[in-house]
C-alpha cells in the first residue's frame, strides 16, 4: 500500500487467567506522531516498552491509546482504600477550612483518582508478570489492527486525491486552450499597447518603451505557472503510486503550498474573465485537497 491514512481506530479484547481488557486505539491526524496512553494504575511501569512498539510502527498522528480492564460477572468486585492518600487530603481539606473554605464531601474525597483502587492479582508476582506479558501482546495485536486501519483509510484516501489531481490537471489544460492566452492573441494585444504607449504626448523614450513591454510581456505570459502545475500534478501522482508511504504527507504538505501559489499567480495575471474563471476553480480544488493530503500520513 503505498499511501496510509492518519485517521484509523483498533478494539482488541483480551483474556489471562481471571483477568479480561480491552485495548481502543483511535487516530486522527497530526503534525507530528504524538502517544497518549491511558493505562490503569500500576500498569505505568510498561507504558515507555508499548510507546516504542507504536513509535516503531506509526509515523504521525495524533493517538490515543487507552486500556481498560473488565471485571469479572462472576465475582464481586473488590477495592482499597489507599489510606495514606486519604489522609493528606484530609489534612489539607483541614488547613482550608480553617481558612473559611467549606469542608469537601465525603463522595467528592473518594472520587480522587488512587483513593479508591480496584484490588487486582498484582499481589502474586509471577501472576502480575504474565498478565503485563499478556497486556503488551494484545497490545502488538492493536498496533497490527490500527496500522490495518489507517491503509484501508489510506486507500480511500488516493482514490479521492488521485481525481482532485486529474481535475487540477483538466482544468491546467483548459487554461491553456483559452483564446486570450494563445500566441497570436498576444501579439495583438502587446501591439496595442505599443501602439497606446507611442500615441502618448510626449512619446516615450525607446528605455522606458523596452521595459513597459517587458513588463507587459512577463504579466501577460502563464505558461511557466501553467508548467509549473503540470510538473506538480505528475509529482504528486508519482508520491501516490511510489510504494513508499513514509514521508508522503509531508511532501504532499509542500506540494499543496507550490499548487496554491501558482493558483494564485495565475489568478494575478489573469486578464481574461475566462482565465480567471478556471484559476478560481483552480483555488477551490486545491483547498479541498489540502484537507484531504492532510490525513496522509
Amino acid at each position: 500500500m503505498s499511501l496510509v491514512s492518519m485517521t484509523g481506530f483498533a478494539r482488541v479484547d483480551g483474556r489471562a487467567g481471571n483477568k479480561a481488557w480491552i485495548w481502543e486505539l483511535k487516530s486522527v491526524n497530526g503534525r507530528g506522531l504524538e502517544l497518549r496512553f491511558r493505562l490503569p494504575p500500576g500498569f505505568d511501569s510498561i507504558e515507555a516498552e508499548l510507546r516504542s512498539q507504536a513509535q516503531a510502527r506509526l509515523v504521525r498522528g495524533n493517538i490515543n491509546l487507552n486500556l481498560q480492564f473488565i471485571e469479572n460477572a462472576e465475582a464481586s468486585p473488590a477495592y482499597r482504600l489507599n489510606e495514606a492518600l486519604l489522609e493528606q487530603l484530609l489534612a489539607m481539606a483541614s488547613r482550608l477550612e480553617s481558612r473559611g473554605i467549606g469542608a469537601p464531601r465525603l463522595d467528592g474525597l473518594l472520587a480522587v483518582r488512587g483513593v479508591v483502587e480496584p484490588v487486582g492479582v498484582v499481589d502474586d508476582e509471577a501472576a502480575r508478570a504474565a498478565l503485563e506479558v499478556a497486556v503488551k501482546q494484545s497490545f502488538g495485536t492493536a498496533l497490527k489492527t490500527l496500522a490495518e486501519s489507517r491503509a484501508a483509510e489510506g486507500a480511500k484516501l488516493a482514490e479521492v486525491l488521485t481525481g482532485q489531481f486529474n481535475e487540477i490537471a483538466a482544468l491546467t489544460a483548459r487554461a491553456a486552450e483559452v483564446e486570450a492566452v494563445r500566441p497570436e492573441a498576444l501579439r495583438r494585444r502587446l501591439q496595442q499597447q505599443l501602439a497606446d504607449l507611442l500615441a502618448q504626448n510626449p512619446p516615450v523614450t525607446e528605455e522606458r518603451l523596452a521595459q513597459e513591454l517587458a513588463l507587459q510581456i512577463t504579466r501577460l505570459d502563464i505558461r511557466e505557472e501553467l508548467d509549473r502545475l503540470r510538473a506538480h500534478v505528475e509529482a504528486a501522482r508519482s508520491l501516490i503510486g511510489s510504494g513508499d508511504a513514509k514521508g508522503v504527507g509531508r511532501k504532499l504538505d509542500f506540494l499543496m503550498q507550490e499548487f496554491n501559489r501558482e493558483a494564485n499567480t495565475l489568478c494575478s495575471k489573469s486578464f481574461d474573465a475566462g482565465l480567471t474563471a478556471i484559476g478560481l476553480d483552480l483555488k477551490l480544488v486545491i483547498d479541498r485537497l489540502r484537507e484531504q493530503a492532510q490525513n496522509v500520513e
